[in-house]
Parts: structure tokens; sequence; C-alpha cells
């Protein structure tokens, strides 16, 4: 049985996702002592099925932004602390028709595209570069990004916090209930003065009317690693269909008409969610996807149809075919129409906090910090 001090702890966190360690770093900022409770011995969701690519261009304007922003410079701090190397910085996103070009001018005139440029095609910058699709027309280029590889970053995260910050992780433990200053599980009864439960896309383990009236959902996706291609990225890469997924760029006027022209071009993309990341890995292999189905259990099988339409994109925008394939896997992640993340109040001195969009590793740090500032008294 784990019960801390007499006292308990001053923070227990449910979940070792990203968003559960940034809570629990958050906590250890204020002084606090924190316990990390998990199911699973190790991470095994989201946080590290990703592209670890840390996405601030794009996101929906206002909070959402601003989260991405503030997360970015904690995983900058927090990278070179831990020794978590960060493999590349910034966006190129590659476009091929005149409509996605005018979004990415409409971007530029935001407060958003600052420290952001677009090039065109014919512009000697973009001479002997990787992106050589024979449609390309222009490039936005962001310094703003970075990218960390997730399966590797995620635990040496938790153990930094443990080692250096004297977290203490109870894995491979399931909670029952919470109450306001108690956590029942499968090891005890913890004590605790706040609480964060940070489930992830388990919508029905803890406070499932809560996790209902938001109307989330889990989606699904399908992630490709590639063979190293010979060439290194000098950023990530993205392409015309991310224009009509992210709010940073989907919610500007000018993306109506890019979205019909994308209807009638390509409408299996759009049907099963593909757009494209690019992303490499230290040792040359690309991380490539992705897509997006949802229902309440997404199935858990991978759908060549779907690799292919992915792996379609990559061969427009880079201009020729791809790399062999090395690794195929899906992930899930809660999902919900009208918000990008929740933080709710179940009862006193609990926080419920999810991501309700493909962003956690880009806003995970500053929901967090949102969290533990609510829990002990700055914020409501």
């Amino acid at each position: 049985m784990v019960t801390g001090t007499s006292s308990g702890f001053d923070l227990a966190v449910i979940g070792s996702g990203i968003v559960g360690l940034a809570c629990a770093l958050a906590g250890v900022r204020r002084g606090k002592r924190v316990l990390v409770i998990d199911r699973d011995a190790q991470a095994n969701g989201a946080s590290v099925r990703n592209f670890g690519f840390v996405t601030v261009t794009g996101q929906r304007r206002g909070a959402m932004w601003q989260r991405a922003l503030r997360s970015r410079d904690v995983w900058a701090e927090v990278a070179q602390a831990a020794s978590i190397p960060v493999v590349h910085r910034g966006i190129q996103f590659a476009v091929r028709r005149p409509e996605s070009v005018r979004v990415l001018e409409a971007f530029l005139q935001t407060e958003m595209g600052e420290g952001c440029h677009l090039i065109e095609a014919q512009d000697p910058r973009l001479r002997g570069g990787v992106l050589k699709g024979p449609d390309l027309l222009a490039v936005m280029t962001s310094p703003h990004e970075l990218r960390v590889e997730s399966r590797e970053a995620i635990p040496r995260l938790a153990a930094w916090l443990e080692e250096h910050h004297g977290v203490r992780f109870l894995r491979q433990t399931t909670v029952h209930a919470v109450e306001t200053g108690l956590i029942h599980t499968t090891s005890g009864t913890i004590q605790a003065e706040a609480i964060a439960v940070c489930p992830g896309d388990d919508l029905t383990g803890l406070f499932p009317d809560r996790m209902a009236a938001y109307g989330i959902t889990r989606c699904k996706l399908q992630m490709l690693r590639l063979a190293d291609p010979g060439y290194r990225l000098p950023a990530a890469v993205m392409s015309d269909l991310g224009l009509v997924r992210y709010g940073g760029y989907a919610d500007l006027p000018q993306a109506a008409a890019l979205r019909g022209r994308l209807e009638a071009e390509q409408p299996h993309h759009l049907a099963h969610g593909v757009h494209l990341i690019v992303v490499q890995s230290a040792n040359g292999q690309l991380v490539v996807g992705d897509s997006h189905h949802y229902a309440a259990t997404p199935d858990p099988f991978s759908h060549q149809a779907v690799d292919d339409l992915i792996l379609e994109e990559f061969a427009a925008v880079f201009g020729h075919a791809p790399p062999p394939v090395v690794e195929r896997w899906t992930g899930t992640y809660a999902s919900a129409r009208d918000h990008d993340a929740v933080i709710d109040t179940p009862m006193d001195g609990v926080r419920l906090t999810t991501v309700t969009t493909g962003a956690g590793a880009s806003t995970g740090f500053a929901l967090g910090e949102e969290t533990i500032a609510q829990l002990f008294g700055d914020l409501t």
C-alpha cells in the first residue's frame, strides 16, 4: 500500500501520458510532493504513438495557439534538462494549389504568422531541396516548432521527474474511484490534497458522466515509419491537406475555396481524414502520417487502403516514390467536436484534464500548468 507520509501527497496525478507528466512538472515547480499513478507499466497510449511534433503554427487561434507557444517553450527547457534530443525544428508547408497559397497569404497577415515566410517554388532558396513535387507552387516556412522522438522522450521525461524532482510513480495500479482528498486504488487508498485526473482517451474509467457531457469520443490514426530516404529534412513537412484540418488555417475565410477543390480532387483523403506530416528520426528514418477515424471504440486494425492514401500524398509532395515501410501502428486519442481541450471540476480539489484533439504534445505542458494553477488557487 502506498499512502505517502501521514499527511499524504500534496498532488496526485492519475495518468502518466504527456498531460499527466505536465501536471507533475507544474506541481514540483511549486514545491509540491507529487505522486503519479498509472494502470500500465509504462506510457503506452497516444503520447508515445504520435510524431513527437510540437506544432505551434496552425493551431487554432486564441487559447490553443497560446498554449502551443507556452508548451513549446517548456519542451525546450525540459529537453535540455532531461537530455531529450530535439531532432529537428520548424515546418516546411508545401502546397500545390493556388487556393492553398491564398490561405497561407491570409494566415501570414494574422499575429500567428509572425516569423513565417512564404517562398515561391521558383525561388533559389528552394533549389536543391527535398520538396520536388512537380506541382509545387510555394512553401511556407515556420521556425516555431520542435520535434522529439516521442517513444523515447516520454520515458525520459518520467525518469527525470523521478530522479531529479522526487516525483513518485505508482505503476500497474488501477484507480477505482476518486473523492475529495482520497484515491481508491488496487494498491490501497491514497491521500492527496489535490488530484489531477488525466485519462487520455479512457472515457469510462473515471467520471464517465463528465466525459460524456463534452461529447468526447475517440479518434484512431494510422502511422508509418519509412526507411531512411538518403537525405535529411530541414524541418517537418506538411501539405495542402493540413490547411483544412488545422484550425489556424481552416477557420480563415479563404479555406472554404480550398476545401471545395480538395473535395473534388481528393475526396478519399478527406473521407479518411488523411493529411500529411513527415518528420525524421535521428537514424534517418521518416515518421509519416496520418488518418482520422472516429468511434467510441475504433477497430484496432491498420488498413492498407488508408496507408496508400498517405503515401500517395507523400509522393506528390516529395516527387518520388516513398521509401519502404519498416513499421506500422495505430493510435487513439480523445476527440470532441466543440472542444480542443477540457479542464473540468467534477468535485472540490479534483480536476479532470484531457486534450480532445491531436495536440497533446503541442499543448500538454500549458494545460498542466493551468490545471495545477486551478487546483492550488491561482485560477478558477
